[in-house]
Formats: C-alpha cells, sequence, structure tokens
C-alpha cells in the first residue's frame, strides 16, 4: 500500500469513528479519531514519526525524515452542530518539510479527497474572485483582501473543508492569516497541491512543515493565475 493510499484509508477510518461517536461531543470526538489514526499509521508505518494537534509533541520528529502531521478532528466546533457537513479529518505525509502525501476527509459528506487520485479542477466561472474565509474569526488582513479584489467572501467552517472547496471549484481562493498550525494545513495542502493548486504562504514563501514550533500562521491556496494577486493584495493590506 503506497503513502497516498495509507493517508486515504486513515482518514476514511478516523471519519467513520467520527460519524459513530457524534453524538459525544467535540472531545470525544477527538479522542476517538487520534487513536484510530495513531493505531493505524504505527501499524502501517511503524518507523514513521507522527505529530498530532491531540497528542503530546515527541521532539524525535525533529530528527525524523517521514512525518505524519494529522488533525483527528477539524472544525470541533462545525462537528457538535449537527447537522453541518463543513468539518473534516486530515492525515499527511512530510517528508524533508515537504507535503508529498495527503488525504482530507469530510466524513459528513462521505468524500476523501487524496494525492493519489486527485480531482481534476473545473473551469473558473465568470466573475469576480470567491474566497473561502473564516466563518467567525476572520483577520482584518483577509477582509482587507477580499476589499481590494472586490471578492465574493464565502464564509464557512474548518481549514480543510474551505480547502477543498477551493479544490472542487467550489471557490477560487481560500486565504487565511491569524494563526494555524502545521496540522491545520498540511495536509488540505498536499491534496491542494497534487490538483494543480497554488499554495504558499501569504508572502508567497514555501509553505515547510516538521518544524520545532508547529505554529504556522497563514496560507493561500488558490487557482494558480490568482496566486500573484493574492499574495499582491496581501502585501499591500499588511
Amino acid at each position: 500500500m503506497d503513502d497516498h493510499t495509507v493517508a486515504a484509508e486513515a482518514a476514511r477510518l478516523a471519519g467513520h469513528r467520527l460519524l459513530a461517536v457524534r453524538a459525544e461531543g467535540g472531545a470525544a470526538g477527538d479522542r476517538h479519531a487520534d487513536e484510530i489514526l495513531f493505531e493505524y499509521l504505527r501499524r502501517m508505518r511503524p518507523g514513521d514519526a507522527i505529530l498530532s494537534e491531540e497528542s503530546p509533541d515527541d521532539a524525535a520528529r525533529l530528527e525524523a525524515a517521514r512525518v505524519w502531521i494529522i488533525d483527528p478532528l477539524d472544525g470541533t466546533r462545525e462537528y457538535g452542530e449537527m447537522p453541518r457537513t463543513d468539518w473534516a479529518v486530515h492525515v499527511a505525509l512530510a517528508v524533508d518539510h515537504t507535503p508529498v502525501a495527503g488525504a482530507v476527509a469530510l466524513p459528513a459528506s462521505d468524500t476523501v479527497l487524496h494525492t493519489g487520485s486527485p480531482p481534476e479542477l473545473p473551469p473558473r466561472p465568470a466573475g469576480p474572485p470567491r474566497i473561502a474565509v473564516s466563518r467567525s474569526r476572520t483577520s482584518d488582513q483577509v477582509r482587507g483582501i477580499v476589499t481590494a479584489l472586490s471578492a465574493i467572501p464565502v464564509p464557512m467552517g474548518s481549514a480543510g473543508a474551505k480547502a477543498m472547496a477551493a479544490v472542487r471549484g467550489e471557490v477560487d481562493a481560500y486565504v487565511h492569516s491569524g494563526g494555524q498550525y502545521e496540522w491545520d494545513s498540511c495536509a488540505p495542502v498536499a491534496v491542494a497541491a497534487s490538483a494543480g493548486l497554488h499554495v504558499s504562504r501569504l508572502d508567497g514563501s514555501p509553505l515547510r512543515y516538521n518544524q520545532p514550533d508547529p505554529y504556522l500562521p497563514d496560507l493561500v491556496i488558490c487557482r494558480p493565475e490568482l496566486a500573484g494577486t493574492i499574495i499582491g493584495a496581501a502585501g499591500c493590506v499588511g
């Protein structure tokens, strides 16, 4: 089983468990999904390190070339608000700081998008760009970018849901600033890049993973033809 399939199957299994225990709430969901992912990845890739939002950080990962970076439940708030579907499971493999395989499960929609079979990016419709933004915590910088581009903001829940909306052509970009961690973006970035989307920090620099401090506060995932415009706007609004 290759790494793409391992990521997809891990995300699928965790998603099934999350659906089964959803009535128990987000804290229980986080715990159950984390257990499923650790058990599966340790069985399938016993020599690899793991960085998870829900488990203590093991500094030994910094010496590992291969590190699985996981968010067992991305969008805990949305998960707790049935019947919302904009929550996700993230599973990614970073090799030498770069995502090389990944999967994002959208369990409530019975969907797993992964790097082994990336979706084809549909044509962009005419009109102003559509930008996925946080439904509750949109930063001043992101609001400034939306205004500068006369874009249409599309509020939705988890980072994974927003990134996959860009992958599926439901929006043209996902722009975030104001605080995230590696597990919030690694799997979405892997899937988006495999589908041909631009992925970077808001200043255009590369996204690097398995760092000593996993804080990774900003990113842009967008159609390639919009990358320069969005990065330029981000620089102007600060």
